[in-house]
């Protein structure tokens, strides 16, 4: 697993404040907005709790985490990859693996999306921020 504190901490960020600045993000049924999100690791279930600006509750998703193990497992090596690269590859070396990892981060975005289909409309870019949320509550479990 991803182990740097200070990336992962400037990742969690970016996602929370792009989130903040631009989403879609619509529950199915006769929910209106605004929400705020929490995200939670519940029993090995990754819950989507949607609440009220007030911080009433509203509606609880939950996902299981097992369809993801792969993936985000996939997505830590290719940035461990990145991480070391940058020290000691070349820029065409950083860029190729920068791809990968982007593709990867990607995957991970159109199967959370896919996973949420039916519970939770999200557009791509509302999916790529969450799926790096996900990643996080990984990796501080």
């Amino acid at each position: 697993m991803v182990r740097r504190a200070a990336e992962v901490e400037h990742e969690r960020n970016i996602a929370i404040y792009d989130l903040l600045e631009e989403n879609y993000f619509a529950p199915h049924g006769e929910y209106v907005g605004p929400y705020h999100l929490h995200l939670r690791l519940d029993d090995n279930r990754l819950v989507f709790d949607v609440r009220t600006p007030a911080n009433d509750p509203l509606l609880e998703v939950g996902l299981s985490l097992k369809p993801f193990q792969s993936i985000v497992k996939d997505y830590f090596m290719i940035c461990e990859s990145y991480f070391s690269a940058i020290k000691k590859s070349t820029p065409s070396q950083i860029e190729a693996i920068d791809m990968g990892r982007r593709g990867l981060h990607n995957e991970g975005s159109e199967f959370l999306k896919e996973r949420l289909a039916g519970k939770v409309d999200v557009d791509f870019d509302t999916a790529r921020r969450l799926f790096t949320l996900v990643c996080v509550l990984h990796i501080r479990g």
